[in-house]
């Protein structure tokens, strides 16, 4: 079950999982969600795809890690770089 919220691709962007939608031809279910960086585009990727793991220089990477919940400002996006008192978020 994927769950909304804030995940971490493992290239190291940051999206936010919308919810899980149904291809209306296939019926193969669909992570919706938005990019947290750039012009926020609005994407969709097979859930098999979601939850995979994928080697990478020799190395095995879950394709998105879970880290906070949806609306969730604790998880600084790596394309805003934190000052001195400046929010996370």
């Amino acid at each position: 079950m994927i769950k909304p919220g804030r995940y971490r691709h493992f290239k190291g962007n940051e999206y936010e999982v919308i919810g899980v939608a149904k291809h209306s031809e296939t019926l193969e279910e669909m992570v919706v969600y938005r990019a947290l960086y750039g012009e926020g585009g609005l994407w969709v990727r097979p859930v098999s795809m979601w939850d995979e793991t994928v080697v990478r220089d020799g190395v095995e990477y879950k394709r998105f890690t879970y880290i906070a919940e949806k609306g969730m400002d604790t998880v600084r996006r790596p394309d805003k770089p934190v000052k001195n008192g400046d929010k996370l978020g």
